[in-house]
């Protein structure tokens, strides 16, 4: 297997780019091209190829990269456990900006309060964050309707409804609850074509025979609901974004909520910081919702009438 090869791979398959992976182990290009090809020779099947320009991992190349992450991780654990120290590689969570920013604080103040160890996010969408957990990369991943592969384990993390947005002087904004021939002639503020919201807006839109116009296309909450507050058109969102001054949020009930998902691999919690991250995102599944977790103010005290005599 020739085992002392597999962090230069790593590094290698990380970057995709023998200059790239040479800088990030402080060696030479030559010497990283080297170490890929022995380990080719020694496993007997390509682990790259070309793509283009660029290059790409074999599905061989893909699944010997997930064992060298996976072998130094334990390597790792086992030094800092042997060492008696906490554990020193951090617990990687994967998401979307949007999760990020709406729905996961609460359990990454959690996290990062108890301090089992470092902490590490990765920014991807759906799908990458799903194959970052398949391909080694994080531990834990947090998507909203993505097809999700047999060899993992996928729960139910949270529902989050959708909300039309639309400035406060919006004749909209009057609405409790706006239906979506509301929008009819409207103009929206929509991610690009093929992003799942876009999809799902227009399918919907289309269902109920509503005809719309793009206004702006823009990806991630924050950036759309900036072209709301422009005037530019109108959005609908997830309902646990933060509204801005000067926007209203209003449910939309025609439209499901969505469903975001908590996935991992087979084995991942073994990591004692993944564990408790895992933990903490179930604790905290519900704390973006208003109200959520905050006690109800006591009726103020009466104080005993004052005694004559």
């Amino acid at each position: 297997m020739m085992l002392h090869l597999l962090p230069t791979f790593v590094a290698f398959a990380d970057a995709l780019s023998f200059t790239r992976a040479a800088e990030a182990l402080h060696l030479s290009q030559p010497a990283v091209h080297v170490q890929v090809r022995k380990l080719e020779e020694a496993m007997g099947v390509p682990l790259y190829r070309r793509r283009g320009r660029g290059l790409e991992l074999t599905p061989a190349g893909q699944e010997v990269a997930r064992f060298g992450r996976e072998t130094a991780e334990r390597a790792g654990l086992l030094l800092d456990g042997l060492r008696g120290r906490a554990p020193s590689r951090p617990a990687v969570l994967a998401a979307g900006e949007g999760a990020f920013l709406s729905l996961l604080g609460p359990a990454l103040r959690a996290f990062r309060r108890r301090g089992p160890a470092p902490l590490r996010l990765l920014t991807r969408d759906g799908a990458g964050a799903v194959e970052a957990v398949r391909s080694g990369e994080a531990h834990l991943a947090v998507a909203a309707a993505t097809a999700v592969p047999e060899e993992l384990i996928a729960e139910p993390l949270t529902q989050v409804g959708q909300a039309l947005v639309v400035p406060r002087n919006h004749p909209l904004a009057r609405r409790a609850l706006p239906r979506l021939a509301d929008l009819a002639g409207q103009p929206l503020v929509v991610p690009h074509p093929g992003r799942p919201h876009r999809v799902a807006v227009e399918e919907a839109l289309r269902r109920a025979g509503i005809e719309w116009s793009v206004a702006v296309e823009a990806n991630g909450w924050e950036p759309m609901l900036h072209f709301v507050g422009l005037g530019l058109g109108l959005a609908i969102v997830n309902a646990s974004c933060r509204i801005p001054p000067g926007l209203a949020a209003r449910p939309l009930r025609e439209l499901p909520p969505v469903e975001y998902r908590l996935v991992r691999r087979r084995g991942s919690a073994d990591h004692p910081g993944a564990a408790a991250l895992l933990q903490d995102l179930r604790d905290h599944a519900s704390a973006w919702r208003p109200g959520h977790g905050t006690a109800r103010p006591r009726p103020p005290r009466r104080s005993a009438p004052a005694q004559s005599g």
